[in-house]
């Protein structure tokens, strides 16, 4: 099985159709959502109707604290362009996109993988995995051979070494990593809507569990258009500078 894990697209119908051209020139044969659907961007519609097609043929979608917060619920710590784009989404989104966003979990458990949107430890309370000993809470807690999560906009790989510790490691696009299932994984799939490297191309993962191996991509995409999109809707200028900047 070929599985594209697609995280934080912050409704960037742009990037996201990008990543799903690729995944499926690639293959993919199945899909993962690791939350953060909404928010920053221009087309929350489009988006999330996409996403809930492929979760009615069978993809995992997990919640996202910007999704949460287009809901009204608690959403952790939000700058102030991060509350204009989510007020403005909320006058966006009909009643069948918030039903399916408020069907949605915080995890999904599949066979030896858990997806989650931040910390498997506490994923209700959004906390971000950004060094080693973040990982090992969310390892320890999450009990799988795989995690697949989102949160943090930079791509990122953690392996549990030989002494017991997680161990870092910063992925190369398109070279693929092997993956044993006799290890623990931690994967942050990076941004596909709103990357935060420096490189403005879009982010997503693939995993193939029959060679055990997962490869992470980057996709250039028409970011100026959904730059010009953020724009044209009144939303905060920075967040199309972040489309264009990548940062």
């Amino acid at each position: 099985m070929k599985l594209a894990l697609f995280a934080d697209i912050h409704s960037n119908l742009e990037a996201f159709t990008a990543c799903l051209g690729h995944a499926q020139s690639l293959g993919a044969d199945s899909h993962a959502f690791l939350g953060d659907m909404v928010g920053y961007g221009a087309d929350p519609v489009a988006v999330l109707d996409l996403v809930e097609r492929h979760v009615a043929d069978g993809a995992v979608a997990v919640l996202g604290n910007h999704d949460a917060a287009a809901l009204g619920h608690s959403a952790g710590q939000m700058n102030a362009n991060a509350h204009a784009a989510i007020a403005w989404t909320r006058t966006q989104l009909g009643e069948s996109q918030r039903a399916f966003l408020a069907s949605l979990p915080l995890t999904v458990r599949r066979d030896k993988i858990l997806f989650v949107h931040a910390s498997a430890s506490t994923p209700e309370r959004w906390t971000y995995v950004t060094d080693a000993a973040d990982a090992e809470q969310s390892l320890a807690a999450g009990d799988a051979n795989y995690i697949f999560c989102g949160h943090v906009h930079q791509p990122m790989l953690y392996y549990m070494g030989s002494g017991g510790r997680p161990m870092p490691f910063v992925p190369v696009a398109g070279v693929p990593i092997p993956t044993g299932a006799h290890r623990q994984w931690l994967a942050i799939a990076g941004s596909a809507g709103q990357p935060r490297d420096g490189n403005n191309a879009a982010c997503y993962a693939m995993f193939d569990s029959e060679r055990q191996r997962l490869t992470f991509f980057r996709v250039p995409y028409a970011h100026g258009l959904a730059a010009q999109k953020i724009r044209a809707a009144g939303l905060p200028p920075r967040l199309a500078l972040r489309l264009e900047r990548g940062a």
